[in-house]
């Protein structure tokens, strides 16, 4: 997609006859079995487009770095990369810092380049079955403006929930300083993200079906991407969080819904309409509880905030239908009787799945979001042990866990991350 605040040029004077800026090393000779089919060379334009992603995917990944040592790491002359980032400046989207002083061995003094404050923002919209939540955010991952609201019952009619959507996405592009450049939406349900609708939200059916990419794109007149929450999460970590720079790792989500999403050398995993990475409905117990898809067993079933209170109910421990991590660590610390089982089993359960997503793909850095970061260390450290304990110990195969956000914030940057992802052409 063509980037309306970015000016094409002849590619020429951008790229010095390099496509493979920032590249991982691979057959330079770009021979191909004779068996394969042929693929068509890049357009002088895609080439164009191609690098100066990679050089805005670099600044990403690193911080605030100079042309020099741009060009540096991707191997070609600093001319080229000044002609990739030169238009970038021009239109405002980075910006050349003051000069640092040079090092003793004398040499020019570095200017790094980073992302402009002037530059377009962009809309994050988080659309969870009982509320909308949207944000303006700049390009370098700071929320400028936010409102929330609650949505009508999910069970009724479309009409008022749309609005409500509609008027909360409204208010936030009118506290946006420039117009943005798109609107990204994480959706706490099954997308299609081939035609921008939804596919099905388990707790609000009202929705199912419905083309929101379209409708928000016709009312508001700015492009929209639309994507599965965690998978939102998950591009919110590549570009501003654990994720930058990492080529292989996992998002995992508890809270009411579980669900998680995949990266693997440097690509988000959405398979076919954006139907892979459906992790809470994978199955952890054959013939087990009814879960609100409408089959059994599933992971969902077993590791969720409903399992969590129905559990804590039957322990008689205080006040269950407000009971999370951080509540249940709590009365664990205190010694309230059941809790510190409880929480075992919780881990357990939160484990099991994450173990059978090791052995299968073995991504070895799991990002946890949601209820469970609210657990602390004391929750994370006993899911960490039991996926350990499930998981044969292997060579290379040392699993890491890190603490992401229990609250909106990385969502919505994963929204606003899947419009850089698309109009800036930085590939995910």
């Amino acid at each position: 997609m063509k980037n309306p605040a970015m000016n094409e040029t002849d590619d020429s004077s951008l790229n010095g006859g390099r496509s493979a800026l920032f590249a991982p090393p691979g057959d330079a000779s770009g021979a191909e079995p004779v068996s394969r089919p042929r693929k068509a060379l890049l357009s002088s334009s895609m080439v164009g487009s191609t690098n100066r992603g990679r050089v805005l995917q670099a600044l990403f990944d690193l911080g605030p770095t100079s042309r020099a040592d741009l060009a540096r790491l991707a191997g070609v002359n600093r001319t080229t990369i000044s002609g990739i980032v030169q238009p970038l400046i021009d239109d405002q989207v980075l910006i050349e810092s003051d000069p640092i002083p040079a090092n003793p061995g004398g040499g020019k003094p570095a200017r790094p380049l980073w992302f402009s404050p002037n530059a377009r923002p962009i809309c994050g919209v988080l659309l969870m079955p009982d509320a909308v939540h949207a944000c303006v955010a700049t390009l370098d991952g700071n929320i400028e403006s936010e409102r929330k609201m609650a949505l009508p019952d999910g069970k009724g009619p479309i009409g008022p929930i749309i609005e409500t959507i509609a008027e909360c996405v409204g208010d936030t592009l009118a506290k946006a300083r420039r117009t943005p450049f798109g609107i990204g939406v994480a959706v706490g349900g099954m997308v299609d993200t081939d035609r921008g609708s939804i596919v099905t939200i388990n707790l609000a059916p009202a929705l199912d079906r419905y083309p929101l990419a379209d409708e928000l794109g016709r009312r508001f007149g700015l492009p929209v991407k639309l994507d599965h929450h965690p998978r939102a999460l998950l591009v919110g970590d590549r570009w501003f969080g654990a994720g930058r720079g990492v080529r292989q790792f996992a998002v995992v989500y508890t809270g009411e819904v579980l669900g998680g999403a995949l990266y693997f050398d440097g690509h988000l995993y959405r398979g076919t309409a954006g139907a892979g990475g459906e992790l809470g409905h994978t199955f952890v117990q054959l013939d087990g509880e009814l879960c609100r898809c409408g089959r059994r067993g599933c992971w969902d079933t077993i590791a969720t905030l409903s399992w969590l209170r129905r559990e804590a109910a039957g322990a008689a421990l205080p006040e269950p239908e407000l009971i999370d991590s951080a509540r249940l660590v709590d009365m664990a610390a205190r010694r309230l009787p059941g809790a510190a089982e409880l929480l075992d089993r919780y881990a357990r359960n939160v484990a099991v799945g994450i173990a059978n997503l090791q052995q299968t793909v073995a991504p070895n850095i799991f990002i946890l979001h949601g209820d469970v970061v609210l657990g602390g260390d004391r929750l994370l450290g006993a899911i960490a042990d039991h996926v350990r304990a499930m998981v044969p110990s292997r060579p290379g195969g040392k699993i890491e866990f890190i603490a992401g956000d229990a609250g909106d914030g990385a969502a919505l940057l994963g929204a606003a991350g899947l419009v850089i992802s698309e109009l800036l052409q930085l590939p995910i």
